[in-house]
């Protein structure tokens, strides 16, 4: 979890200064004997102890005098006067992460639902987030989530499931309005997850699956009818042509007959119908074997 640096922090640099001073004084009072040299390395050590301060490259730190914001320090070191300068809190302006969450929250069918999102966020002025608002971590927290039970309450159910890019612009709108004069921008809203009550998600999966039985069932249908009217145009072919519907029923005995092994039992009505006594004739004369 990120947390703003300390105003009251002590830089490694002063340390090291603090105890180079303190030791050249303790060598200079053994060299001479004198207790000035120690008492004054201690004093001086103890004012850069306080006074040299470092902010990293992506940190801004205001400096307050006497109560009175003078500017902004940093990146890198800087000094300060111990008592009469104040430190802000470390302003950290790289991109930074917020996890939202809204429970049990109406949408406009009125659905209770679970909501998490992230938000993208960056400071682009430290000045204004430091003397505009009191924490704006908090700030940010609390509007987003205040903003993300408004923006479900205006969609329904099947939108926040189908348009969550849409809800995540609509919120990053209502929230870069909000902190905008804070000198904080938002860079964007993922809406990571949307749960609903398990029952109204059997209920929605059993609509589902009755559904996709609803289609299959007109396809199939579908289906019957085109077949079915291919048949009968078939039909008032063959009845027209009595040569084609011959042809068509050799075609079929011989299907049939093909595979090796095969037996078909053919009406004699059908043969002497047909006139296939001389056709099943050659084509057993055909398949017979020379002595």
């Amino acid at each position: 979890m990120w947390r703003d640096r300390n105003r009251y922090h002590i830089s490694g640099i002063a340390v090291a200064l603090c105890v180079i001073c303190v030791s050249l004084g303790a060598w200079l009072t053994s060299v001479r004997g004198n207790q000035a040299p120690v008492i004054a390395g201690a004093v001086i050590g103890a004012y850069l102890l306080f006074s040299i301060k470092v902010a990293d490259q992506w940190e801004k730190v205001a400096v307050l005098r006497l109560g009175r914001f003078t500017g902004l320090r940093g990146p890198g070191m800087f000094h300060v006067i111990p008592i009469i300068d104040r430190l802000s809190r470390y302003v950290d302006q790289r991109v930074r992460v917020a996890s939202v969450t809204a429970e049990s929250t109406l949408t406009r069918d009125t659905v209770p639902v679970n909501v998490d999102a992230i938000v993208f966020w960056l400071v682009w002025n430290a000045e204004k987030s430091i003397l505009e608002v009191e924490d704006f971590v908090q700030a940010i927290t609390m509007s987003a989530q205040t903003g993300l039970r408004e923006s479900i309450g205006r969609h329904e159910l099947a939108q926040m499931i189908t348009e969550r890019e849409s809800l995540g612009r609509e919120l990053q709108h209502i929230l870069d309005e909000k902190t905008n004069p804070w000198g904080i921008t938002i860079q964007s809203v993922e809406i990571r997850d949307v749960r609903i009550p398990q029952a109204l998600e059997d209920a929605m999966s059993r609509q589902a699956q009755a559904e996709r039985e609803r289609q299959a069932r007109n396809i199939l249908g579908q289906a019957e009818t085109e077949i079915s009217e291919k048949f009968s145009h078939a039909a008032s072919t063959y009845q027209n042509n009595p040569v084609a519907l011959h042809l068509r029923a050799m075609n079929m005995l011989y299907e049939a007959i093909k595979e090796r092994g095969s037996m078909v039992i053919v009406p004699s009505s059908a043969v002497e119908t047909m006139g296939l006594g001389g056709t099943l004739a050659t084509a057993a004369l055909g398949g017979a074997k020379p002595a």
